[in-house]
């Protein structure tokens, strides 16, 4: 059966994740396959705003799999946000003879492509649209997992293991901070795996005496003299939790705020793997002409879900990760 979608356009948007760089490469090489013609649009949804864009082939993407942040740059657009700059993001899929988009990021990309399917509707233009979720934060409430957060551990845990080694030699408090504004689930994971002595989230009110003092005072009573807390960036800055740490334990910690080096770096196996699974999944997904889908992983699978359902949707944040911290740092023997 001839394909009804015969161009699409692929984009990355929002902060990078490692792991783009194979979704991209997915879904050139997926349409490629299927006798449909790829176009790549750079700097996000800026790229169609502004003609931005590339003719892409399966050689376009070659070497491209083990290589972190994104080929196609990304951004975020303040004109998309507004009718205006997205009826010239749509004149650019009309001049270019769009009839899809594959955007790559996270809720706010999905919320911009929505947006564009629908006034293409609205001036008669069909354009669909399916969002693969990659953002290191794990924070799509569709979808169990995302492009990016295994990578983003793995190189949190690495910079934190080489902080506890100097943290011991000298006999001190390490307060790291990590990504996670509005979702806990990189530095929960990332707190188990180093054993941290204390992780502060946002799904879990801050209570300083318990969640800290207490945490280090047992461990210090039971011979431990070097302490890391791990905080997510959304609780509090680690230079006030830092502070308070001086001020009602009277230790003098050190800071250290990982900041945009958990984005970089080669991706993992698992961020290659599942984002070459996704990728795969949203063409085939515009192959059936199906649009204003999202691709998102559930119980190991991958799905597509409807865009405006899939939206609504939240993510309950699993508290027996946090338990699990909790068995590792109460024992009175600790060491």
């Amino acid at each position: 059966m001839e394909n009804q979608i015969k161009r699409i356009g692929v984009l990355t948007s929002g902060g990078d994740a490692p792991g783009m760089n194979a979704a991209v490469r997915a879904v050139v090489r997926s349409a490629v396959g299927r006798g449909i013609d790829c176009i790549g649009i750079r700097r996000g949804w800026n790229g169609l705003i502004n003609s931005d864009f590339i003719h892409m082939n399966a050689s376009s993407v070659s070497h491209i799999i083990n290589k972190g942040g994104t080929m196609l740059y990304t951004a975020r657009s303040e004109e998309f946000m507004d009718p205006s700059g997205r009826a010239k993001a749509l004149a650019t899929c009309k001049l270019l003879g769009l009839d899809g988009i594959v955007a790559i990021g996270g809720d706010g990309t999905f919320r911009g492509a929505l947006a564009l399917s629908r006034q293409a509707a609205e001036s008669g233009h069909s354009l669909q649209v399916v969002g693969v979720p990659a953002t290191i934060d794990n924070d799509i409430g569709c979808s169990h997992y995302t492009i990016g957060f295994d990578t983003a551990c793995n190189t949190a845990v690495e910079c934190i293991d080489k902080l506890r080694d100097t943290m011991q030699s000298h006999e001190r408090c390490s307060v790291v901070e990590v990504m996670g504004r509005h979702a806990g689930y990189l530095a929960l994971y990332v707190g188990i795996a180093v054993g941290a002595t204390a992780v502060l989230i946002p799904e879990r009110e801050l209570d300083f005496d318990r969640d800290i003092v207490e945490k280090i005072r047992r461990a210090r009573l039971a011979g431990t003299t070097h302490y890391m807390i791990v905080v997510a960036e959304g609780v509090a800055s680690a230079m006030d939790i830092a502070k308070r740490i001086h001020d009602e334990v009277g230790i003098d910690p050190r800071v250290t705020v990982l900041g945009h080096i958990q984005r970089g770096g080669s991706p993992s196996a698992r961020d290659r793997e599942t984002a070459s699974r996704m990728g795969y999944e949203a063409v085939k997904v515009l192959a059936e002409s199906r649009g204003n889908r999202i691709v998102a992983t559930q119980d190991g699978r991958i799905v597509d879900l409807d865009m405006e359902e899939a939206l609504q949707m939240t993510k309950a944040f699993n508290m027996d990760r946090y338990q699990v911290l909790e068995a590792m740092t109460n024992c009175k023997d600790i060491l």
